[in-house]
């Protein structure tokens, strides 16, 4: 089994002056479930080579042992350091997709053709693609063949309102998740704001905060067994 994680490469938090980028647990801890899996992954972003991290997601209380050995692993460090371009990969190469949020992908990877064109390649050759707190935001402009919206009448979740009105940004990103999903059709549920939560629509897999990364991760194993 081979999996293509797909990280941002904006890292600009609107015009607040701070940095953004992907959320290194989010990474981390899927990561890590495929690897001990003995799943095959492939790292890409927009620009290729290094994609920024929010300098959040590793202050000392948002660090898990997870983190920890990501840090520690030259391997993936270097893995890390050359994600190949976005541009550059097919999803004929690939059995699944995997999204990793962090805000930065609410900036970038919503609105790219690429990213677009891959979801879209994937679930219609029959494969899953998961994505995880702000990485569903990705699913912004990806559409069924008959042009309307892929999350119209599907179970999705995603990065809550009131999780969003926690972490102060409401009105910094350029859309709040939750909203966008209903708005486009998509069945929204949630649980409690931090509470791992995970939602399966046959290949379209979703995961409500950085709480679910493990667990969406381990579902999409799943779906291609």
């Amino acid at each position: 089994m081979k999996v293509l994680i797909v990280l941002t490469s904006h890292d600009t938090l609107g015009d607040t002056g701070r940095k953004t980028g992907f959320w290194l647990e989010e990474l981390a801890a899927p990561y890590y479930t495929f690897r001990d899996a003995g799943v095959e992954t492939v790292l890409a972003s927009p620009e290729g080579g290094q994609p920024p991290l929010d300098p959040a997601s590793n202050e000392p209380a948002f660090q898990t042992d997870m983190t920890h050995r990501f840090e520690a692993d030259p391997e993936a460090r270097a893995a890390l350091a050359s994600t190949v371009r976005l541009d550059s990969v097919s999803a004929a190469d690939f059995d699944a997709v995997f999204y990793p949020g962090g805000h930065g992908p609410m900036w970038d990877l919503a609105e790219d053709k690429t990213s677009k064109e891959l979801i879209e390649a994937t679930l219609r050759s029959g494969k899953p693609v998961a994505l995880v707190c702000h990485g569903p935001g990705a699913l912004r402009r990806v559409t069924n063949e008959d042009g309307t919206p892929l999350v119209q009448g599907r179970a999705v979740t995603g990065f809550a309102n009131t999780e969003e009105e926690a972490v102060g940004l409401t009105d910094v990103v350029p859309f709040l998740l939750e909203d966008e999903l209903k708005k486009l059709g998509g069945n929204y549920s949630k649980t409690a704001d931090w509470t791992p939560y995970v939602v399966e629509d046959d290949l379209l897999i979703t995961g409500q905060n950085p709480n679910s990364s493990t667990a969406v991760a381990t579902a999409l194993i799943a779906r291609t067994a």
